[in-house]
């Protein structure tokens, strides 16, 4: 029943000389039937510009999540609805944009997808004591901190770890040269650092490091001659998937024989659309397995495919399970609860593949997989006695 409709009906009950009891129970009888205000939830991502497969795949996973949750009653009879900001990867624009969100009276924001837009939006987000839970931000900057910031994935360190070892002890690497993205340097810096001291430390080195700025006109070639110049047995490039997609196109073409390798951030389906047989053999450490049987991830995975018709990626799979630790968490939540508080005393979550665990700090814990670009496609590697993934 709308409001236009009370007001006819309070004239007929004055005209009854109804008492005022009576009067205010007709509009409270009316007024009730007004639906519940929504709840809103802010998403921030880059969703345009050359590299905005995360930003979108991130954006879908959590409207994905939404839509279900809406769909079995929302929070308590409110429906959610997800407003979106696009950071465009430029720190002063997800500033801002955080600042509109925070203007809305949104519950919480999902994101950033990076981690240099985290570094900047964080302070925000604190000083208005704002959840802010990213699906993919693993920046060691951002680790052990009693903030309001949360991650349901491990910092660099575990998956540098890994790959360090693996390309040690599996692919027989010792001779490394690495190039890294200046323009999320809050995530590549950590990143190089972590896998330096691990790959160091096993008896390997890092002969040259490369830093560029990811752009429309990076001139990619030039990189690969600076990248070979030491003779490397293995390239390591930490950026985007468009940049490492070319930068391994231009390394194959100069050598046939050279180990290319990335980290977790370039691991989107967008790699192989645009990097072919160039990445073909790249092994990855990520926390995303594709190969996974678990109902609850089947489940996403064909409700994604048939709402987006592209597959969900590591981007949509880590949004959906963020957004839905929020709608978890709003659903328990009770009166003067914050959800940090709430998040962090509950501890674990439900996600599609695995539980996602917190730590004290708000810094999750899952399980890192190995996966190798195959027959175009990311495959799960099993590791056996004769070949560990450590």
């Amino acid at each position: 029943m709308r409001m236009f409709m009370l007001f006819p009906l309070l004239r007929r009950a004055a005209r009854a000389k109804l008492g005022l009891p009576c009067l205010f129970a007709i509009a409270s009888l009316v007024s009730g039937c007004a639906p519940p205000e929504p709840i809103r939830l802010g998403f921030l991502g880059g969703i345009s510009g050359r590299v905005a497969d995360l930003g979108v795949g991130g954006r879908n996973g959590a409207a994905l999540a939404i839509d279900l949750r809406n769909q079995a009653g929302g929070i308590n009879g409110r429906k959610v609805v997800l407003i979106v900001e696009d950071d465009q990867q430029n720190p002063e624009v997800a500033k801002q944009a955080v600042t509109r969100l925070i203007t809305q009276k949104v519950a919480a924001i999902i994101g950033p997808m990076t981690s240099a837009m985290a570094v900047a939006t964080v302070p925000l987000v604190n000083e208005a004591k704002l959840l802010m839970l990213s699906p993919t931000v693993t920046t060691t900057a951002l680790s052990g901190l009693d903030d309001y910031f949360l991650r349901i994935i491990e910092p660099t360190t575990a998956y540098a770890r890994k790959a360090a070892l693996y390309h040690f002890n599996n692919q027989g690497s010792r001779r490394i040269a690495a190039a890294y993205d200046q323009r999320n340097l809050a995530y590549t810096e950590s990143w190089l650092t972590d896998y330096r001291r691990v790959f160091e430390t096993a008896g390997g080195a890092v002969l040259k490091t490369v830093a560029f700025s990811s752009n429309e006109t990076t001139q990619f070639g030039e990189l690969a001659d600076r990248l070979l110049e030491v003779q490397p047995d293995s390239v390591l490039i930490v950026a985007n998937s468009v940049d490492t997609a070319l930068l391994a196109q231009q390394l194959r073409k100069r050598s046939a024989s050279v180990h290319i390798n990335t980290s977790e951030w370039a691991a989107t389906e967008r790699l192989i659309e645009l990097g072919g047989k160039a990445v073909e053999g790249m092994v990855i450490a990520q926390f995303i397995d594709r190969d996974s049987t678990q109902p609850a991830y089947l489940a996403f995975h064909k409700a994604y495919l048939a709402r987006f018709g592209q597959e969900p990626g590591f981007a949509g799979l880590s949004a959906f399970d963020a957004t839905n630790v929020v709608l978890d968490a709003l659903l328990g939540q009770k009166e003067g609860q914050s959800l940090k508080h709430l998040i962090l005393t509950r501890r674990e979550f439900a996600g599609a593949q695995a539980p996602i665990r917190f730590d004290a700090n708000g810094d999750a814990t899952r399980e890192v997989y190995q996966t190798i670009i195959r027959n175009g496609a990311f495959v799960r590697l099993r590791c056996n006695t004769t070949a560990s993934c450590e």
